[in-house]
């Protein structure tokens, strides 16, 4: 799972397994390692109509609708959209480049743009 943070907006972006994952298990996570503690990102499954944002304990938390996981696990449909206060809130497959890049993309969606 990757995420992008600038200023007021959050951007979680998820391979085919990560996606499964959060179906399957409601809740998908990962951390960074800071001197002295980590930091923690997931993404968990609610029973909330829209989507939301939590930062508790170093711990950051987009709360997803399970209507929403559902349809994520079984349409074409690329991510979900919302605002949590004056948080902006994006949550999306994450798809092959379609550059030259080192990192692994094997996991990744293939790219709708690769077609001609």
């Amino acid at each position: 799972m990757k995420i992008r943070i600038k200023d007021n907006s959050l951007r979680f972006r998820l391979t085919q397994s990560e996606v499964a994952e959060l179906g399957k298990n409601g809740m998908i996570s990962g951390s960074t390692e800071f001197p002295g503690r980590n930091f923690v990102y997931a993404i968990e499954r609610t029973e909330d109509g829209n989507l939301s944002a939590v930062f508790t304990d170093n711990r950051m938390v987009l709360k997803m609708p399970a209507v929403m996981v559902e349809e994520w696990i079984s349409t074409d449909t690329v991510g979900f959209n919302g605002q949590a206060g004056k948080i902006s809130l994006l949550v999306e497959k994450d798809f092959v480049c379609l550059d030259n890049t080192l990192e692994d993309q094997s996991d990744n969606y293939p790219n709708p743009n690769a077609k001609c």
